[in-house]
């Protein structure tokens, strides 16, 4: 359940209101300092089903079933010592079952540079950890990566390690021309695709998560050929692909043209598709993740990738934008918690867009204002909703390097994570 903080709210009158306790609620929202809640803030509070339930008079099975919003076969099965369903008498215990919970898969992009605390703790939620990154040089060589300690802790907790592959150049920032070498020369591509068979084989790595952005729309099939041979190479051994958030095929610009849904889509094993960046660090202010935007993304993709093969991607991060805002000024990025602290901090207000469907506050900080875009309990339950909703294998974080409790306390309240055999 998610509960929106109103005006004399406090962590002791709603774990009083929803039969809790306040240490339940502040470990579940991550909430170090239970007193510092602001008004509009969501949170997430735990509900649990009664395990029985006693007959009243006028009472049918079909009334109790959706009283208590289980399925009536599943209420008679929970039952045997009931011979006849439709004979119940008031007084009469009933057993409610507990309702069942779909499985997904959830992928997290992990920086190299993660804390080992952190990621102990969000291990046993990722079904696939995605280790960020080896980047493909123009050499046919990879650059190095310090990750052996990460890949034993992952394959410890049951979370499977992939190699991330990325076109990112020296600059630091994704480069296409880099990109155009790789997939263009077949010497390059070869030596590439025979490093990262080595590279997964050395460090047992589960399988491989190509992320190449930016490729010039001429490289197209040149990149469909590349994830083709790679694939060849590493026969049942998994590959995800991830992708930028597109409305159709023929959808204009360098960050979408080269990437093929329905190709890409026969080929990996999962997709992830970065459904986050509508509010970018040096775009104007606005939701990292509007639903709306989501959801048309999600849309179309079931219509060119099988949906069990998706895996939607998630935001865990926050931005602070100075206004006015102008042509050129970067938003600083904050995390989740930082953003709800700073909220508190700053006397803020919480509101709600219920387009975007996504959290907002405005302050102002030495006569200048900010506004400042996040994710809190209530757009992260909504907009994981569609993973059910549209039948996606699961989600995917950009990154779990902050660790959000409410994000964790949501997916496996809704969700079974799916844990493979490594």
């Amino acid at each position: 359940m998610i509960v929106e903080i109103k005006a004399g709210d406090t962590l002791y009158r709603i774990a009083q209101r929803y039969n809790t306790t306040v240490e339940k609620l502040a470990e579940l929202n991550g909430l170090d300092r239970p007193e510092r809640l602001s008004i509009g803030q969501h949170i997430f509070v735990p509900t649990s089903m009664p395990a029985t339930y006693t007959v009243v008079a006028g009472d049918t099975m079909y009334q109790i079933a959706g009283k208590m919003g289980v399925p009536l076969d599943a209420l008679i099965s929970a039952n045997p010592q009931i011979t006849n369903p439709s004979l119940i008498y008031p007084g009469q215990i009933i057993n409610i079952p507990t309702p069942s919970k779909p499985t997904i898969e959830v992928n997290g992009y992990a920086i190299a540079s993660i804390n080992k605390t952190t990621l102990d703790r969000v291990l046993p939620s990722l079904t696939y950890l995605s280790i960020f990154s080896y980047q493909a040089k123009a050499d046919g060589t990879l650059t190095g990566l310090y990750e052996t300690s990460i890949i034993e802790t992952s394959r410890n907790a049951g979370t499977a390690p992939l190699m991330v592959i990325t076109n990112i150049g020296e600059s630091g920032g994704f480069n296409s021309d880099l990109a155009h070498t790789i997939l263009t020369n077949n010497i390059v591509r070869n030596n590439i695709i025979n490093a990262i068979m080595s590279i997964v084989n050395d460090k047992q790595y589960y399988g491989v998560n190509i992320d190449f952005e930016y490729i010039y729309p001429e490289d197209r099939m040149a990149y469909i050929e590349f994830l083709k041979a790679l694939k060849t190479e590493l026969g049942d051994t998994f590959m995800s692909v991830a992708v930028a958030p597109k409305y159709r095929d023929n959808q204009t610009g360098l960050l979408y043209e080269a990437h093929d849904y329905r190709a890409i889509g026969e080929i990996a094993d999962r997709v992830i598709i970065m459904t986050y960046e509508w509010g970018y660090s040096y775009g104007e202010p606005m939701a990292i993740a509007p639903l709306r935007e989501v959801e048309a993304v999600i849309k179309y993709a079931t219509t060119r990738i099988p949906s069990e093969k998706i895996l939607m991607g998630m935001p865990n991060y926050a931005y602070d934008w100075t206004l006015p805002w102008r042509q050129g000024n970067r938003a600083e990025t904050l995390s989740n918690n930082q953003a709800i602290n700073l909220a508190f901090e700053k006397g803020s207000n919480i509101e709600f867009d219920t387009t975007a469907q996504a959290p907002f506050f405005r302050y102002t900080e030495n006569g200048i204002e900010h506004v400042v875009w996040f994710e809190d309990a209530l757009s992260i339950s909504n907009r994981i909703a569609l993973v059910e909703e549209y039948n996606l294998a699961g989600l995917s974080y950009w990154t779990v390097n902050n660790y959000s409790a409410v994000n964790w306390s949501i997916v496996n309240d809704m969700y079974n994570v799916k844990k493979l055999a490594l």
